[in-house]
């Protein structure tokens, strides 16, 4: 029982050394764990339940269908562990926001944009806050830090044209 006991110590390391410094150890064993099915999560997985189902079964059973039992559970917690791990690793996030979604929307100035350059803009997009290189085409005279504009266009994926949005004064 001992000796299980310590193969399921290892294991339980192994998976937490696994968690904590993740794909580093898989880089570091030089593409020996290369493939999908084969990670250092899931031997820490069936080490560590081959080592605990082992023995437990090992007093009411003996030692030959503990080791049947063990082999039985590390392979479903391996399984467990490729499992949660893949579906960690291929979890997707939304897409950064593109320029061309923020046409039509309001922003503000950050750095002048002079006449014919280029200035910062700030722009509140899908809730993430967006700045973008800006350019104002139509104007002979800078746009001044803090000036609402309009985002007009896209030039690049990290520039936009604005136009000045022009305020009703009341009196």
């Amino acid at each position: 029982m001992t000796t299980f006991l310590i193969i399921g110590a290892v294991g339980l390391g192994l998976l937490l050394v696994s968690l904590v410094i993740g794909d580093l150890l898989d880089g570091f064993l030089g593409g020996a764990l290369d493939a999908d099915w084969f990670s250092t999560a899931a031997i820490g997985g069936f080490v560590s339940a081959f080592g605990f189902g082992g023995a437990l079964a090992v007093g009411p059973l003996g030692t030959i269908p503990a080791i049947g039992i063990g082999a039985l559970g590390g392979a479903l917690f391996a399984w467990f562990a490729l499992w949660l791990t893949r579906l960690l690793k291929e979890e997707h996030t939304d897409a950064v926001p593109s320029g061309d979604a923020a046409v039509g929307l309001d922003a503000a100035v950050i750095t002048t944009i002079p006449a014919g350059g280029f200035g910062v803009v700030r722009v509140a997009l899908g809730g993430h806050t967006v700045t973008y290189n800006a350019k104002s085409p139509d104007l002979d005279e800078p746009i001044t830090p803090g000036t609402p504009v309009h985002v007009t266009g896209v030039l690049s994926p990290t520039a936009v044209t604005v136009a000045p949005t022009w305020r009703e004064i009341t009196s």
